[in-house]
């Protein structure tokens, strides 16, 4: 019998049978960047580093083998590195959001969270490290 396409409840973006969503991450992507407040780190900047875990349905790239039917995790990273180190921001929460919103230009991307990571930020207080973590979706 052939395929008649998905069934409601496979729909693209909709969990089948409640399932948590299928998910492509890329941990622990660094880059330096000149984000900040601080004349300092504006002028020397610092490390930072992005989690993103994104929500897509991977069900036909499996069944095809087909990397255009998925996102390419290597052009993604490039893509969010690019902005990791790109042009200077005051807040992590608006580097969040950029970077959200890089991911969600792809639209085989239904959901994502961001965090990014500032290990050397300058608490006045040892910390290993401050994260802002967001998560969006298409709309």
């Amino acid at each position: 019998m052939a395929d008649a396409g998905p069934r409601p409840s496979q729909a693209r973006g909709v969990p089948r049978d409640g399932a948590v969503p299928d998910r492509i991450t890329v941990h622990g992507l660094t880059g330096h960047g000149f984000h900040g407040v601080y004349p300092a780190e504006r002028q020397h900047g610092q490390t930072f580093r992005v989690d993103a875990v994104l929500e897509l349905d991977t069900a036909p790239a499996a069944a095809t083998d087909d990397l255009a039917r998925t996102v390419n995790y290597a052009e993604l990273a490039q893509a969010l590195h690019a902005v990791l180190v790109g042009e200077p921001v005051d807040l992590l929460e608006t580097l969040a959001q950029r970077l959200a919103d890089r991911c969600l230009a792809d639209p085989l991307v239904d959901a994502v969270e961001i965090t990014v990571h500032k290990p050397d930020a300058d608490l006045g207080v040892p910390a290993d490290d401050v994260t802002v973590a967001i998560r969006r979706t298409r709309r």
